[in-house]
């Protein structure tokens, strides 16, 4: 019997039926996150390394060009 699994949509995403979008569900411990346009690739995380993350992206810390 598979497991459910609830995805919710990042309210930043705005709204409506498009693919435009980030998803996260719980998994026990840690945290699924996947684009909506790509459903099948998925990034798994704990809840600490979630909040470093967002952190870092609030603070525009992430580097690249």
């Amino acid at each position: 019997m598979a497991i459910r699994t609830y995805w919710q949509k990042s309210s930043f995403s705005g709204g409506g039926d498009g693919n435009d979008c980030v998803e996260l569900a719980s998994a026990g411990d840690r945290i699924r996150l996947r684009e909506g346009d790509d459903p099948g690739t998925e990034l798994v995380v704990t809840s600490d390394q979630l909040a470093r993350l967002l952190g870092r992206v609030k603070d525009g810390r992430l580097g690249g060009a």
